[in-house]
């Protein structure tokens, strides 16, 4: 009777010690991957409205279903973005504050000018997230329409041909400065601290024309508010493929890259950092980002930390010798 009990406890013991150890073993394993404890600042260096904006608020949705956490867009405008990047380079480094840098803010605007912030080390890459198509718009009522006709306009010193930019370092400025020293035209930059104002100004006639993010224009070009004139971009898109492209329309060495990518602050932990960019690829795959992207001229890009971190370079290669070449300075 003893006997026969005590193998009875002895076998509920074991199995209760089992059961234990299978409920404990996730738990072990998830102990080892970083955790988010409170809501994610996701900071945007740019207005509502815009195509940062627009690529942060569709990363936000799906990350805040994926980490656990609520991801809130943060819009710290100013500096063509180095507002944002120094808020960041302040921020605690424990994966509670991300930010979707530009092109310009990592690989341009401290080539340019003097940032608050160390862009080696303050700032840590993690994951390049979209490409965007660079695109020529005017008004509806302007008499560009091709990019021959804006390049005639700023060689004609009769006038003055203005072009909205939305910071220094960025493409928008870079692509009037470099489509002016490429033609031999003069045109005066008209800056603006995001897309949504200077398209205003563009479709009313107050600012001739402006090179810039394709999904900020199209709603204006379906609607009739602007029209599209040609690709900056090294291709044309599918979404309205009849345009030229610049580069192969008689401008060669006129292609303007765009792309935006999530940063952490410095002295972030590699496994946080491992966990972004594991999240980011995850997110790049969803169907619903999938399609919004899609929908709205947006390229995924995604891949390894490195991958992002070979496309900085190049682009700070580039853009550099350019700068350099043109001496190109914010104004």
């Amino acid at each position: 009777m003893y006997r026969t009990n005590r193998r009875g406890l002895l076998g509920r013991i074991a199995a209760a010690a089992l059961a234990a150890g299978i409920a404990l073993a996730p738990v072990a394993g998830r102990a080892a991957e970083p955790a988010f404890s409170r809501d994610i600042r996701f900071l945007n260096a740019f207005a509502a409205g815009g195509t940062s904006d627009l690529i942060g608020r569709i990363l936000a949705d799906q990350l805040s279903k994926q980490v656990g956490q609520q991801v809130v867009v943060e819009n710290r405008t100013g500096g063509g973005g180095v507002v944002a990047a120094q808020e960041l380079a302040r921020s605690t480094p424990d994966g509670h504050t991300i930010l979707l840098a530009s092109m310009g803010i990592l690989a341009i605007t401290p080539q340019m000018q003097t940032v608050p912030y160390d862009v080696e080390k303050d700032l840590v890459p993690v994951a390049n997230i979209a490409s965007v198509y660079n695109i020529l718009v005017t008004g509806p009522r302007s008499p560009i329409r091709r990019w021959q006709d804006l390049a005639a306009m700023a060689k004609d010193r009769s006038r003055t041909v203005t072009c909205a930019t939305v910071g220094a370092g960025s493409s928008q400025q870079l692509s009037c400065i470099l489509f002016a020293a490429l033609t031999g035209g003069q045109i005066t930059q008209i800056p603006y601290r995001g897309g949504a104002p200077a398209i205003l100004d563009i479709s009313t006639g107050r600012v001739d024309v402006m090179f810039g993010n394709m999904p900020e224009f199209l709603g204006q070009i379906r609607d009739g508010g602007l029209r599209a004139v040609a690709y900056g971009a090294s291709e044309a898109s599918p979404l309205i493929p009849e345009l030229p492209v610049i580069s192969r329309d008689g401008l060669p060495g006129f292609a303007i890259p765009s792309w935006f990518g999530v940063v952490l602050p410095g002295r972030t932990p590699d496994a946080v950092v491992a966990r972004w960019n594991a999240e980011l690829n995850r997110a790049m795959e969803a169907p619903e980002v999938q399609r919004r992207f899609t929908e709205n001229g947006l390229q995924r890009i995604g891949g390894t930390r490195e991958d992002f971190l070979r496309q900085i370079a190049v682009d700070r290669q580039r853009w550099g010798a350019i700068i350099r070449e043109h001496n190109i300075r914010p104004e």
